[in-house]
């Protein structure tokens, strides 16, 4: 058990004597209850905390990394058929690592590696609807009433999949005629889906990148690179699994 202030100013929410007076001020929370009694003992472990209705994350052993793989890469860490896999880029890592989700070889993007197997599976499974952002390069003039039928769902061979938004980011890009970049977010992972989905409104994609998963954003992470999810997105997954 440690002091909830210094548990707060070791994660580094603010100094010991700033952290006080966010618990006198009643903005921490432990387990759903304000807590302002200077001294309060807690779990690091177990405890979930807020700080003005932000979540910080517990002290783990785990470790949750945001990879931007490359395109020719294979979704796995490792492979019989000695093709580059998301293990290259994270060899020097001691952690027995796992990847949360797929992108295609052909596909590159933001994915999230870790040691956190109850993490992994409910990040990755559709009931949690944790939305996933796509950007892609299609071919054809991709037109209002495109983007509505996508909005409304499309049923593909294996089943509807719902969208939660489209919308054109540009058009004719590098001066490619019948040519546009379409954003597109959905909650699913199915194989291919996003290809499948927008091949089927006849849009075939010629390039696809995943950009967001929840509130992580690959942001400027250059191809390859790998980095720490922050406490506040790590925070806002837990939430949003329900850990």
């Amino acid at each position: 058990m440690v002091r909830l202030q210094k548990l707060l100013a070791q994660s580094g929410v603010a100094s010991r004597r700033r952290c006080e007076e966010l618990m006198l001020d009643g903005q921490v929370e432990v387990d759903g209850e304000v807590v302002t009694r200077l001294g309060t003992k807690v779990d690091p472990r177990t405890a979930v905390i807020r700080v003005q209705g932000r979540r910080l994350p517990p002290v783990s052993p785990h470790v949750y990394l945001v990879l931007h793989k490359p395109r020719g890469v294979v979704s796995t860490m490792s492979d019989p058929e000695g093709r580059r896999t998301l293990q290259d880029f994270v060899a020097e890592r001691p952690e027995r690592l796992f990847h949360v989700g797929r992108l295609d070889t052909d596909t590159s993007g933001l994915i999230i590696l870790t040691n956190d197997g109850d993490f992994a599976h409910r990040l990755a499974h559709p009931s949690y609807e944790v939305d996933k952002t796509y950007v892609a390069e299609v071919d054809g003039e991709v037109t209002k009433a495109t983007l509505q039928r996508l909005r409304d769902g499309v049923t593909l061979e294996d089943g509807p999949v719902a969208v939660s938004s489209a919308r054109v980011v540009s058009r004719g890009e590098g001066g490619a005629a019948g040519r546009a970049i379409v954003e597109v977010v959905i909650h699913e992972g199915r194989n291919r889906i996003v290809r499948r989905l927008l091949a089927e409104v006849g849009h075939p994609v010629r390039r696809l990148t995943r950009t967001r998963l929840g509130p992580v954003r690959l942001g400027s992470l250059r191809s390859g690179a790998v980095r720490e999810l922050t406490s506040d997105e790590l925070g806002a997954l837990l939430d949003g699994v329900g850990l």
